[in-house]
C-alpha cells in the first residue's frame, strides 16, 4: 500500500486549473474520503469509482483510502474527476505502476459498470492542460473529436476503465465496450447562413444598408417599425454577411459552446459567427449567464463574436436589458456566485427589434392605433436611455412600398458579404499593431487622436455635441460609424459626408 498521483483539470467558466489528484492507501478501518473542496457531484465519485473498479477487474483495498484534490482551496465541481480518482487510487494500492499516469491528465465520468462517459468542457480543459505544460491526456471516446482540435497534446480516447488500467500495466482483461447512453448536446439554433439570404428581403433598402454597415464594423443596431415590415428577417440574415471567424475567435467560441454542452466537434472548430435569439420571456440568468454554484454561460456569451438578437425588445424584463450595459462596454461578463467568480467573454453584436407601440400600428399617421399616448410612451421607455446610448444605429423600418419592389432589386448575401469582407480587411490592416481589429472596438483615446477626422470634417458632429444631442459616448460611436462608412467606400479617412451619414444613423427617429 502506498501513495500515487495523477492529473485532472478543474474548470471555472473557461478558466482551467491543473488539479493534482493524489491518493493514499494506508492501514486502518476501511473508508474512502475525498478531500480538497469537492462539490456533491465530485464527492459521489467514491461510489462510482468503487463499483467501476470492481467491474473492471480491480477491487479497491479494504483499507483507509484518502484522495486529495490539490490545490485544496479551489472549488472542484462536476463528475469529470472520476477517472483521475480511480487511476490514482488503483496506482496507490499497487495494481499499476504509480510513475506511469503521474504526468497525464485524465478526464471522464465513470459509470457503475466501468464505462467512461463524456463530459462537457473538454476543449477548454485541454487548453488549460497545454498551458500548464502537460502533453498527454486520456479522455472519453465520445470527446475524442473535440480533444483532437487542440494541437500539441497527445490525446487517447477510452471507452472503459479497464482499457485505461490495462494501458498503465494492470494485469486485467480489457472489458468489451458497450455503447454509452450519453446526454445529447443541446440543439443549436439553425445557422441562418445555411437557410437564409438577403435576397429574400423585399424592399427596405435603408434597413439593408444599415445591416451592412453594422456587419462591416461590428456595430449595434435598433430597428423600430410595425409588424411585418421585415425587421426579424433582416436581423436573422446579418450572420450570413459576416466573415468567418479567425483561429483565436473560433477557438474561444468553440470553448464556450463546449462548456455549455452545445458543441459538436465532428465539424471541427466553429467558424461561422454564432446567432442567439432568446425569447422575450428569458430570465436574466438565461441571457447573461448564471445558475447555482458555478455560473454557466448565457446567451450573450454563446453569441460571442456573433449576433445577439432581441426580438420584441421592449417585452424583455428591464433587469435583462439593464444587465447588458456592462458587457456592451467591456466585451465580457463576470458572474459572482456562492462557489466562485466566473468570467466569460461576451463581445457580441446587439440587434434589437421593436414595435412602435403595444398594438404595433402607431406608424405614419397612426390612425389605426388603439394605444393611448401614455401607453406608447411607457412602451418604448422600457428601453432605457443608458441602454439606447450604447446602440450605434437607430432605424425606423416602415411598411414595404410594393410600387418600388421591382425598382430596387434585392442583392444576395454573397454580394453584400464581399463588401463587408473588404471593409473588414481594411480595418484589420489599419489596426494590425493593436489588440483590436474592427471599428466598433476602437478605443476613445485613439479615436480622438491618431484616428481623429479633421476639425472641419467633424464640425457637424461637434455642433451636435455642444447642443446636448449626443453624449460623449455617442460622439465616439458616431466616429466609429463614420470610419466603417469610409471603409465601405474605400476611403482612407472619414469625410464630412461620412460623419453626417453616421450622425443621421445615430439620431434616427426610433420613437
Amino acid at each position: 500500500m502506498g501513495h500515487a498521483r495523477t492529473l485532472s483539470i478543474g474548470l471555472s467558466g473557461l478558466q482551467g486549473t491543473l488539479v493534482e489528484v493524489e491518493s493514499d492507501v494506508s492501514n486502518g478501518l476501511p473508508a474512502f474520503a475525498v478531500v480538497g473542496l469537492p462539490d456533491s457531484s465530485t464527492l459521489q465519485a467514491r461510489d462510482r469509482v468503487r463499483a467501476a473498479s470492481a467491474r473492471s477487474g480491480v477491487h479497491l483495498a479494504q483499507r483507509r483510502i484518502t484522495t486529495n484534490l490539490s490545490p485544496a482551496f479551489v472549488q472542484k465541481h462536476g463528475s469529470g474527476f472520476d477517472l483521475a480518482i480511480a487511476v490514482s487510487v488503483i496506482a496507490a494500492q499497487g495494481d499499476i505502476d504509480p510513475s506511469g499516469p503521474s504526468r497525464t491528465v485524465h478526464l471522464g465520468e465513470l459509470g457503475l459498470d466501468g464505462r467512461i462517459r463524456p463530459i462537457p468542457g473538454v476543449l477548454p480543459a485541454l487548453m488549460a492542460a497545454l498551458d500548464s505544460g502537460i502533453r498527454r491526456a486520456v479522455v472519453p471516446e465520445e470527446n475524442l473529436d473535440e480533444a483532437r482540435l487542440i494541437a500539441g497534446i497527445e490525446v487517447t480516447g477510452a471507452g472503459h476503465l479497464s482499457t485505461v488500467l490495462h494501458r498503465w500495466g494492470a494485469k486485467i482483461a480489457v472489458q468489451s465496450r458497450h455503447p454509452v447512453l450519453a446526454i445529447a448536446p443541446e440543439p443549436e439554433q439553425p445557422d441562418p447562413a445555411l437557410t437564409a439570404d438577403f435576397s429574400d428581403v423585399i424592399g427596405q433598402q435603408q434597413a439593408r444598408r444599415a445591416a451592412e454597415v453594422a456587419a462591416a464594423g461590428g456595430h449595434h443596431l435598433l430597428m423600430v417599425g410595425p409588424p411585418g415590415a421585415g425587421k426579424t428577417m433582416i436581423a436573422s440574415r446579418i450572420p450570413t454577411i459576416l466573415p468567418d471567424l479567425e483561429d483565436a475567435e473560433a477557438l474561444a467560441v468553440s470553448a464556450i459552446h463546449s462548456v455549455a454542452g452545445r458543441f459538436d466537434a465532428r465539424q471541427g472548430l466553429r467558424r461561422r459567427p454564432p446567432f442567439e435569439n432568446p425569447h422575450h420571456t428569458a430570465s436574466t440568468a438565461a441571457v447573461v449567464g448564471g445558475g447555482a454554484g458555478i455560473a454557466g454561460p448565457g446567451a450573450i456569451s454563446r453569441a460571442h463574436c456573433g449576433v445577439l438578437f432581441l426580438d420584441e425588445a421592449p417585452e424583455f424584463s428591464s433587469r435583462v436589458l439593464e444587465a447588458l450595459r456592462e458587457p456592451l462596454e467591456t466585451g465580457d461578463i463576470t458572474l459572482h456566485r456562492s462557489r466562485g467568480v466566473t468570467r466569460y467573454p461576451a463581445r457580441f453584436q446587439l440587434v434589437l427589434a421593436a414595435n412602435p407601440c403595444p398594438c404595433g400600428k402607431a406608424w405614419g399617421k397612426g390612425t389605426d392605433c388603439t394605444c393611448s399616448p401614455q401607453q406608447r410612451r411607457r412602451y418604448l421607455t422600457r428601453l432605457s436611455g443608458p441602454v439606447l446610448d450604447r446602440v450605434d444605429m437607430r432605424l425606423g423600418v416602415g411598411p414595404v412600398d410594393v410600387n418600388r419592389v421591382d425598382a430596387d432589386p434585392a442583392e444576395s448575401s454573397a454580394q453584400i458579404a464581399e463588401r463587408v469582407q473588404a471593409a473588414r480587411d481594411r480595418q484589420r490592416e489599419r489596426y494590425a499593431d493593436h489588440s483590436f481589429s474592427i471599428n466598433a472596438q476602437l478605443p476613445g483615446p485613439l479615436l480622438r487622436t491618431r484616428f481623429a477626422p479633421t476639425p472641419q470634417d467633424r464640425r457637424l458632429l461637434d455642433h451636435a455635441l455642444s447642443q446636448d444631442r449626443l453624449t460623449l459616448r455617442g460622439h465616439d460611436r458616431v466616429l466609429r460609424l463614420a470610419w466603417t462608412l469610409a471603409d465601405l467606400d474605400g476611403a482612407d479617412r472619414p469625410t464630412a459626408e461620412h460623419i453626417g451619414t453616421a450622425l443621421t444613423l445615430r439620431e434616427g427617429d426610433h420613437r
